[in-house]
C-alpha cells in the first residue's frame, strides 16, 4: 500500500535516513552466519527492447524500494551478500517487529538494522514518528548495502568542511540542538518544499532508497520524473556542453548520452544552496541506466566531491517495474508545518528570559 503520509513527514524521514542507526544488540538465529550465497539467476535469453528511434526502452514507472541499507553494518563486515536462508530470517523478523502497533514508523536503513539486530520493537531515536502501519513495503534481497565502492560497503571519511556542511544541513532539518530558525531560508529544501535533491540516495519519503521514478524517452531527450515534489530532469542527448560554471540549478545540470545499452546521465553546476549529504556546488554525479532485465533496471550511481568526501564512491539502486500511477504530490501548498515551525520559533523567542 502506498503511503499518505504528509510532505512534513516525508521531509523528516528524509533526513533521518543520513544518520546512523544504532543497532540494538548482537544478531541471533540465521542472520550473521557465514555461508556460501547462492548464485544470481541471470535471463540470458531475455534481450532489451527498443524505442522507435532504436534506444534502449527505460520507459514507464519504476519504484526503489529496498531495504538493504545504504552501508554496510559492521556485524556484516567482509560480507557482500546473505544467504537466502538468511534473507528469509529477516523478513521474518521485520514483519514480526513492523507488525507492532507500537513500533514506530520506520525510515532509511532503520527495517534492516532492526530487523538486524533481532530487536523486539523500533522505536525512532529522534521521536515518534506515527505507527508502523503506514510502512511502506520494502523489498530485501541478499546485499549487504547498496555501496558497491569502497569494496568494503562504506562512504570513504568526509573531509573537514563536508563534516561542517553536513552538521550544517542536520540543523536546518530540525535534527540537531540548533537556535530557532529566523525564517524558511534557515530551513532545508525539502523542509521548504522545494526539491528532495538529487540523486534520490540516502534517504527520503518513507524509505532510504524509496522513490517512483516514470522515465519518458523522445527522440534527443530523456526525462526522468519524480513523485516527490514533481522534480522533472529534463536531460538532452545530443552531445551539448553543459552550462556554464556561473550557472547553477537546485537539481544541477544534466547531459546525457548512451553507451551500448546504458544510459549514462552526468550532472554538475549544483547550487551553493543545493544539499547532499554535505556536497553542494562541487558535487559530480555520474548516473547509468541498465535494464538488465524485462523486471529490472540497474542504476548505478557515482558521487565524487574531493571537498565532502576523500575519494568516490559509487552505490547500485534496483529499479522494478510498478502498476501503481503517480499522483499529485502537493507539498508546497499549504505547506503549514513551516509556518507552525517558524510561530513556535518566536513563541520560543518571546518566553526566553532575557539576559
Amino acid at each position: 500500500m502506498r503511503s499518505r503520509f504528509l510532505p512534513w513527514l516525508g521531509a523528516l524521514v528524509m533526513a533521518l535516513a543520513l544518520l546512523p542507526v544504532p543497532v540494538l544488540g548482537q544478531a541471533s538465529g540465521a542472520v550473521g552466519k557465514t555461508r556460501k550465497p547462492a548464485v544470481a539467476k541471470t535471463n540470458e535469453a531475455w534481450t532489451t527492447p527498443l524505442t522507435r528511434d532504436g534506444q534502449p526502452d527505460l520507459q514507464g514507472i519504476w519504484l526503489s524500494n529496498s531495504a538493504t541499507p545504504l552501508e554496510r553494518p559492521l556485524e556484516l563486515k567482509g560480507r557482500q551478500f546473505l544467504t537466502d536462508d538468511e534473507v528469509a530470517e529477516l523478513k521474518k523478523r521485520a514483519e514480526r517487529i513492523f507488525a507492532r502497533p507500537d513500533s514506530d514508523y520506520a525510515a532509511g536503513d532503520s527495517p534492516f538494522l532492526s530487523a538486524l539486530s533481532n530487536s523486539p520493537i523500533y522505536k525512532n531515536p529522534i521521536g515518534a514518528t506515527g505507527g508502523s502501519g503506514e510502512m511502506i513495503e520494502r523489498e530485501f534481497d541478499r546485499r549487504t548495502s547498496l555501496i558497491v565502492d569502497p569494496p568494503d560497503g562504506r562512504i570513504p571519511p568526509m573531509t573537514p568542511e563536508g563534516q561542517r556542511r553536513q552538521a550544517e544541513g542536520l540543523a536546518k532539518s530540525l535534527l540537531v540542538p540548533h537556535a530557532p530558525p529566523r525564517g524558511p531560508e534557515d530551513l532545508s529544501n525539502y523542509l521548504r518544499c522545494i526539491t528532495y535533491g538529487v540523486p534520490r540516495l540516502g534517504g527520503n519519503f518513507g524509505a532510504g532508497h524509496y522513490s517512483y521514478y516514470q522515465i519518458v524517452q523522445t527522440p534527443g531527450y530523456v526525462v526522468l520524473f519524480m513523485e516527490a515534489i514533481h522534480d522533472a530532469r529534463i536531460i538532452p542527448l545530443d552531445g551539448r556542453p553543459h552550462l556554464p560554471a556561473t550557472v547553477r540549478t537546485w537539481n544541477g545540470d544534466s547531459r546525457g548520452r548512451w553507451e551500448g545499452q546504458t544510459l549514462v546521465v552526468d550532472t554538475t553546476n549544483f547550487s551553493p544552496n543545493s544539499s547532499f549529504m554535505g556536497a553542494a556546488e562541487n558535487l559530480h554525479l555520474v548516473e547509468r541506466f541498465t535494464r538488465v532485465a524485462a523486471d529490472e533496471i540497474d542504476q548505478q550511481i557515482t558521487l565524487d566531491d574531493p571537498t565532502t568526501w576523500t575519494k568516490p564512491w559509487t552505490a547500485m539502486l534496483r529499479l522494478k517495474p510498478t502498476t501503481d500511477r503517480i499522483y499529485e504530490f502537493a507539498c508546497h501548498e499549504g505547506n503549514l508545518p513551516v509556518m507552525g515551525i517558524l510561530r513556535a520559533a518566536r513563541a520560543e523567542e518571546n518566553t526566553t528570559p532575557k539576559r
